[in-house]
């Protein structure tokens, strides 16, 4: 099972209509699954009509997945984005900053990191150096 995280705290998957891979996908899919190793340009290729795009993240420790969810923000994607993976709640903050909607973490690391530690990160606008210098 898994865990969808957001400002309000933990939850279930609303989603039912599944997902297809990116490399399988037609531009008239409801939702895609794009693995941390796509160039975003060919992700931007494919959202036309895609509701969902659930961007993996196989470690915390890569990135990637940052750059795509921001690429797709920037190219006018308004669809419900997700982070899923190995984003652990120390990341929650960026996460939101680079445009995630939500984030899908395991049950493991749900209780690994309850959600108390992903609710303190929850302020995320609040704490934003770079729109603090600017303003």
């Amino acid at each position: 099972m898994t865990v969808i995280v957001t400002d309000t705290g933990f939850g279930s998957d609303d989603w039912t209509l599944g997902f297809v891979p990116l490399d399988e996908a037609a531009n008239d899919v409801a939702a895609l699954d794009v693995p941390s190793s796509a160039d975003p340009a060919d992700v931007i290729k494919q959202i036309a009509g895609a509701e969902m795009i659930r961007v993996d993240f196989p470690s915390f420790a890569d990135g990637r997945g940052f750059t795509i969810a921001r690429q797709l923000r920037l190219a006018g994607y308004k669809g419900r984005l997700r982070a899923k993976g190995h984003v652990i709640s120390d990341q929650y903050a960026m996460a939101r900053r680079c445009g995630f909607d939500e984030v899908e973490i395991s049950d493991d690391l749900a209780a690994r990191q309850p959600e108390g530690e992903w609710q303190f990160r929850a302020n995320w606008q609040a704490n934003n150096y770079q729109a603090r210098m600017r303003g």
